[in-house]
């Protein structure tokens, strides 16, 4: 639904008010951030106690209830959470998300679901081979997972079932490769059996988990490098954000997808898989930073298979490429008829090149661990 400036702008006021932000309505901006909720820095005017005007921003959000099916448990999710870190850690920086009169994080009208949170004056980085940014993030992540290292993840809802089931993501590999129904299981024979031929070694978080030889924890599932902000001036890291996945899961899911995403040498849809593989430079700047500050809290499971999930993720994501390929690219947005495939095969070669590597990262994380300790 499109809307002319001015009857946006009346919106946002209306959410605004919903939201009980006080002083007058001042400008918005349209913030191009993200590929699912639609973004708007919206701007008030206040006094600054001293009879001079001020801005002070916020963000607001309509959510995507086609990708987020169930938007008041997301949303509780996050309510939960950042209260708890805002009790607990009241001298940290969190995300704060505004309440309705009636204490809803929420807003539901005719035009959407809504939510509205400060606005916080960083920067932030898509893409980086800083080791000091790298680090910074991992510091970031790693702080994100201690403070609510104490909270009961049961209290949590699963916004998306099963999204780090390493075995239910082979299983739905199998049944693609039975179903078959474009005709391309011939041309990714060697993608299949090479997947088919780590499963268990890929599945073995899962099965950790199963068994009890894992704990559950609150988890990001989102820890790409973009969800952290940076100071403008000096690039430390901020806070996290970007919490609609944050649900029980395992503290491998966010450790490794975060190498996997950043410590490739690789885009993620890179054509040349050839060029994919773990940079190790990165994989240790951003393993330093992780257990700076999680260390102390981790058992020894968990640390002795945070290099494994690195493996495991990328496994897991390549089975999903090349599922979404086998079903004819129903899932994932394509840019062209084989870029799923060209995805499978980045995240398989990155795969491969982890386990040449595995005993140096699982060495990277014995001496990170033990310093921090």
């Amino acid at each position: 639904m499109k809307h002319t400036n001015l009857e946006t702008a009346k919106r946002l006021q209306r959410i605004g008010s919903a939201f009980c932000i006080p002083g007058p309505f001042f400008s918005y901006e349209e913030i191009k951030m993200g590929n699912v909720n639609h973004t708007y820095k919206v701007n008030y005017i206040r006094d600054d106690g001293s009879g001079m005007a001020q801005i002070k921003s916020y963000l607001v959000q309509r959510v995507n209830t086609y990708a987020f099916q169930h938007p008041v448990e997301l949303m509780q999710n996050i309510d939960r959470v950042t209260e708890y870190i805002r009790r607990t850690y009241p001298d940290t920086p969190c995300l704060h998300f505004h309440h309705t009169a009636d204490r809803k994080n929420y807003l539901m009208d005719e035009d959407g679901f809504w939510r509205l949170s400060n606005y916080v004056p960083s920067v932030t980085f898509d893409t980086c081979d800083d080791a000091a940014v790298i680090r910074s993030a991992g510091e970031a992540f790693g702080d994100f997972q201690m403070m609510l290292s104490g909270f009961d993840a049961e209290q949590l809802f699963y916004t998306i079932p099963d999204f780090h089931n390493t075995r239910s993501r082979y299983a739905q590999l199998k049944a693609a490769v039975e179903a078959d129904p474009c005709g391309r299981v011939a041309e990714v024979r060697e993608e299949i059996d090479w997947l088919l031929s780590v499963e268990d070694q890929a599945c073995r978080l899962t099965d950790m988990e199963r068994s009890g030889e894992l704990p559950l924890r609150v988890t990001h599932n989102d820890t790409k490098i973009n969800n952290v902000l940076f100071d403008e001036a000096t690039h430390k890291p901020l806070v996290v954000i970007d919490l609609d996945t944050v649900m029980p899961g395992l503290i491998g899911h966010d450790f490794g997808d975060a190498i996997r995403f950043a410590a490739n040498f690789a885009a993620e849809d890179c054509p040349n898989p050839e060029e994919a593989g773990l940079d190790l430079n990165i994989f240790w700047a951003f393993t330093e930073g992780f257990l700076s500050k999680m260390a102390p809290s981790l058992t020894q499971n968990e640390t002795d298979t945070l290099a494994l999930s690195s493996f495991s993720l990328a496994c897991e994501l390549s089975t999903r490429f090349l599922a979404d390929y086998i079903m004819g690219d129903k899932y994932f947005k394509i840019k062209h008829a084989r870029h799923n495939l060209e995805r499978t095969r980045c995240q398989i070669a990155l795969a491969k090149d982890m386990l040449l590597k595995m005993n140096a990262m699982n060495a990277i994380v014995r001496e990170c661990a033990q310093r921090y300790r």
